[in-house]
């Protein structure tokens, strides 16, 4: 961090940085625990073009996997190409605009997870078939314990197949399956039970998801399966049914990573705070800084200070939308103007919050890039 301190020495915080040589460093760490199967990556988790761009000129990684279907325009029109909105869209504009142009039709993915929205899509009755992708719920089910996110209520191979015929008989193209491990990818592993939980999900989703892949095969040639994220890419890169992972937020190495025990990325992507008060002995007062983290509320969803090491946030307070204090030793050592370096919990919901990216290579700025914001977009 010091020698982020010394490449941004004459900005004036807040910002935000990324650090190209870390960028690079956790890309290529994905891309072997990939094991040579292609990585989708998650727009959601970098929201800002040139890092896209930057990421996909990588031989591990092809083709985008977006969140909305507003924001798959956008990219296409911009050069992107292989888009999989991997989550279902009503945006009757966006999803017309698809299906009315030929090249559009054949580049953007559409998901699906029920006979309602294959019906809604052929409603629009678009010029050019659209291509589908059916989502499949991958939670691990013990009794009445549901453990993993509520996406998709299609789970067993007959319900995947009876979709995949319906949305044919009503013109649409099936183009792929997506298996998200949310149980899996998206929870710290840190403590031996939720080891257990995603050995025994691991295993339960191979067997299921082989079944329901040759299911859906027997009636249409699929483009891809897509499985995995940041945080499973090792556990299913040797995976038969599998064709691609998904993953993003890796790159940027957020807060939440400091909890899983079979990998740890490097702090890729962070934001400076000015102290603007000390408040007491052992306590500085922060700019802003109130960028809480979508997901079940708790310490896992706030930022995390990486520099001056040992501050910490005041759990009577938090990270403040105008201020955050922090308290710890090195508190007494420093000035108002000071930077107090830190990243967020999750990976793209930063960008949400800056314009611009400033990039650090070799320890020296480089360039700026336009986040989503910066580009004047927000996708929800």
């Amino acid at each position: 961090m010091q020698i982020w301190d010394a490449a941004t020495a004459r900005l004036t915080p807040p910002f935000a940085i990324a650090d190209l040589d870390a960028f690079d460093a956790n890309a290529a760490d994905m891309e072997r625990r990939a094991g040579g199967l292609p990585i989708r990556v998650a727009s959601k988790s970098v929201r800002c073009r040139d890092l896209l761009r930057r990421v996909l000129d990588r031989p591990g990684f092809s083709g985008v996997m977006a969140f909305s279907a507003p924001e798959a325009l956008w990219l296409a029109a911009d050069g992107f190409e292989d888009i999989f909105v991997a989550y279902p869209s009503v945006d009757r504009d966006a999803l017309s605009a698809i299906g009315a142009d030929p090249a559009l039709a054949e580049t953007i993915s559409l998901t699906i997870d029920s006979a309602e929205h294959v019906d809604l899509l052929a409603s629009l009755h678009t010029a050019h078939p659209l291509r589908v992708v059916l989502d499949i719920d991958t939670a691990l089910r013990i009794g009445p314990i549901h453990l993993g996110v509520r996406r998709s209520p299609v789970r067993e191979a007959d319900e995947a197949l009876a979709l995949a015929r319906y949305a044919i008989a009503r013109g649409l193209r099936v183009a792929g399956l997506m298996f998200y491990d949310a149980q899996i990818a998206g929870v710290p592993d840190e403590r031996r039970a939720i080891r257990l939980m995603q050995g025994r999900s691991e295993a339960e989703l191979r067997t299921r998801r082989a079944a329901i892949t040759a299911a859906v095969r027997g009636v249409v040639d699929l483009d891809f399966v897509n499985a995995g994220g940041t945080g499973s890419l090792h556990r299913f890169a040797g995976d038969a049914a599998v064709t691609e992972l998904a993953a993003g937020s890796g790159l940027y190495g957020p807060a939440l990573f400091s909890h899983y025990s079979s990998f740890t990325p490097l702090p890729a992507v962070a934001f400076a705070l000015p102290v603007v008060r000390r408040p007491a002995p052992g306590y500085v007062t922060l700019y802003g800084g109130g960028y809480i983290a979508s997901g079940p509320p708790g310490e896992t969803r706030v930022p995390q200070v990486i520099h001056p090491w040992g501050l910490k946030m005041v759990r009577t307070e938090g990270a403040g939308e105008v201020q955050t204090p922090v308290h710890g030793a090195a508190a007494d050592g420093l000035r108002l103007g000071d930077r107090v370096w830190l990243r967020h919990a999750k990976a793209g919901e930063l960008a949400e919050r800056f314009t611009e990216l400033h990039l650090i290579q070799g320890g020296e700025i480089v360039g700026t890039a336009a986040t989503y914001r910066g580009d004047g977009r927000c996708f929800g």
